[in-house]
């Protein structure tokens, strides 16, 4: 049967060098620059819906460019904090404990989306009490673009042979050179396609047809549970990490599904109370403010 599933994989799995560049000792990966291009683009993204009056609440966005410049910073140190330290605690916990050093050995494992969600949103928040930016809106500009960020770096999973998914028969299936001689599932761009183009083009849509930007809370709400619609969709087909296997004793349940549940609840009642806010006569949710 495994045989058979190596003789099904019809799609050679590119000859990608990790590396797009070495001069030397220096060298700069694809994974790397997939980051870059992903905060650029979300960057200028977010810049131009800043720069869009029409689509937020009284005609004037909350937000200004020069914001948006020094939120960089911030969110870079929250993704690569919460997303280290989601890994550890969600992943890793056990090795960690009985070798405190791996903790800052990125190459044994790796970020946790889920970490890094929780501490891009903890930056967000403090950045926005901050500067005195209503929370939401802040929360709202961001969610809009980081399935820009998704969408590359899940191409660079795929590029760097890794998350590689389970054991397919489908025609499309690969065998990729770290997952041994199997065909498998290409996951990693099931999730650049869920998560970055289609989840990219739900929100766009939002925005720029039906002015969700006017509603705080309502883009950001529908990217938390998009997301986790589309995450746990693909943990279906995504091998999980070897360390945790399958949970429950089960040959289905894996973290990414038991992390990505609670964001369902987190993101309809997001939506929830954006829509409710936006029925108070006033227009204004005193939660939203700095």
């Amino acid at each position: 049967m495994l045989e058979a599933l190596h003789l099904f994989a019809l799609i050679p799995f590119p000859d990608i060098d990790p590396v797009a560049i070495s001069i030397g000792p220096f060298a700069v990966h694809w994974y790397g620059l997939a980051y870059v291009a992903g905060i650029m683009l979300g960057w200028l993204y977010a810049r131009r819906l800043v720069s869009m009056p029409t689509l937020w609440k009284s005609d004037r966005s909350p937000i200004t460019h020069a914001h948006l410049d020094d939120f960089l910073v911030w969110v870079a140190a929250g993704v690569v904090i919460g997303g280290r330290t989601g890994y550890i605690l969600f992943y890793d916990l056990a090795a960690v404990i009985d070798n405190p050093i791996r903790a800052i050995e990125i190459w044994n494992g790796g970020m946790s989306f889920h970490g890094g969600f929780l501490g891009a949103t903890l930056a967000i928040i403090l950045f926005a009490r901050r500067n005195g930016i209503p929370v939401w809106s802040m929360l709202d500009i961001i969610a809009a673009v980081v399935p820009l960020g998704l969408l590359f770096g899940r191409i660079a999973n795929f590029v760097n042979g890794e998350l590689w998914g389970r054991l397919s028969s489908m025609p499309w299936a690969i065998v990729f050179p770290t997952g041994g001689p199997f065909a498998r599932h290409p996951s990693q761009l099931y999730e650049a396609a869920l998560e970055g183009i289609v989840l990219l083009l739900v929100l766009a849509l939002l925005i720029f047809r039906f002015r969700a930007l006017k509603t705080p809370g309502l883009v950001a709400g529908t990217f938390v549970t998009g997301y986790a619609l589309s995450r746990i969709f693909v943990e279906f087909f995504r091998e999980p990490d070897k360390q945790l296997g399958y949970l429950l004793g089960t040959d289905w349940l894996t973290m990414g599904m038991v992390l990505s549940t609670p964001m369902i609840a987190l993101g309809v009642a997001s939506i929830l109370r954006a829509r409710a806010a936006a029925r108070r006569p006033s227009g204004i949710d005193p939660g939203v403010t700095a």
